[in-house]
């Protein structure tokens, strides 16, 4: 079971990105793609076979799994996750607080 799904609120731990807080739009093995984090600008050809305008694109870069945490919202901080058995559930649990991810 992964700490980490999409659709969780993360925050950035290293990088230009620091402090930033984004929702996981995928994921790839241990490459992480957050909304808004790790924008690079991309140099593109025009295409007219595809309809495609050429210019200079803003899109999102993955980030390695190791350099986000899960946000907290009640301490408004980065916590770790631990996995526990809960009425025969496996369940994200926050090590701080004991709270259920997302519950």
């Amino acid at each position: 079971m992964n700490k980490i799904r999409k659709g969780d609120n993360v925050i950035v731990l290293t990088g230009r990105d620091k402090g930033k807080r984004g929702d996981v739009v995928g994921m790839d093995g241990e490459r992480v793609l957050v909304a808004g984090i790790n924008q690079v600008k991309k140099h593109t050809k025009p295409n007219p076979m595809q309809n495609q305008p050429g210019g200079i694109l803003t899109k999102e870069m993955p980030i390695h799994i190791s350099n986000i945490s899960l946000f907290n919202a009640r301490s408004g901080k980065a916590d770790s996750v631990r996995i526990e058995l809960r009425e025969g559930k496996r369940l994200r649990v926050f090590k701080s607080n004991g709270e259920a991810v997302g519950v």
